[in-house]
């Protein structure tokens, strides 16, 4: 198989314009995300034919639960005309996603309920949380306000991606890591910032030297 990283929207990571402007126009956000996306992955295509017969997947994590759909349904709409025109159609066999932003009432909402069913939240907190939060119009009451910061108090200090690993408390550089995902460093997003910050790291990979960070 073969992996290809699209650092999406055009501004972030190592993507870059000499002109400002032609990275956040008026009209950027969701759609001309989507837009730019599917114009490069058509025009990569075209200059690496030999993947067109490729299956292909679309993946992404975090806020890809937006992109990932959208260009997924770009694909699709757009490979019934391409076959119209008798012109190549992107080979799309799935997508997935990780961790989806879908929308603001399925996050928060989802996350506190994870919380309370995982017996990191009290009953009595989660009920005030219940009652008079309303995540759908995010007018929170101060009855609903106090009960969130109870519920991230009774959370405590604890790593909210994996409830029963340790935090990272040591960051220094370690050799030989193996990477297994039998043994994973939770400390993992400190090795890829380094790795990614090498001046000769982004001289091989033809990036304007910049200071990459994770989000």
């Amino acid at each position: 198989a073969n992996v290809l990283f699209l650092e999406s929207p055009a501004g972030v990571g190592f993507s870059h314009s000499e002109n400002p402007s032609q990275i956040f126009p008026p009209s950027s956000g969701d759609k001309a995300a989507t837009k730019d996306a599917y114009a490069f992955l058509v025009n990569w295509l075209e200059r690496f034919p030999e993947y067109k017969d490729r299956d292909i997947y679309i993946t992404g994590e975090s806020y890809a639960g937006h992109y990932v759909p959208e260009l997924a349904y770009t694909v699709v709409i757009n490979n019934f005309f391409r076959k119209l025109a008798n012109q190549t159609v992107i080979n799309l066999q799935g997508i997935a996603i990780g961790n989806p932003s879908i929308d603001e009432f399925t996050v928060i909402k989802g996350y506190f309920d994870y919380l309370w069913t995982h017996a990191l939240n009290s009953d009595e907190t989660h009920e005030l949380i219940e009652k008079y939060c309303d995540f759908k119009s995010l007018h929170h009451s101060s009855i609903c306000i106090n009960a969130i910061r109870n519920s991230f108090a009774e959370r405590g200090n604890i790593n909210a991606s994996e409830i029963y690993a340790p935090t990272c408390h040591d960051t220094s550089l370690k050799p030989g890591q193996t990477g297994s995902v039998y043994d994973f460093d939770l400390c993992s997003d400190v090795y890829v910032g380094a790795y990614l910050n090498r001046p000769q790291v982004q001289q091989a990979l033809h990036a304007k030297p910049t200071q990459w960070t994770h989000c």
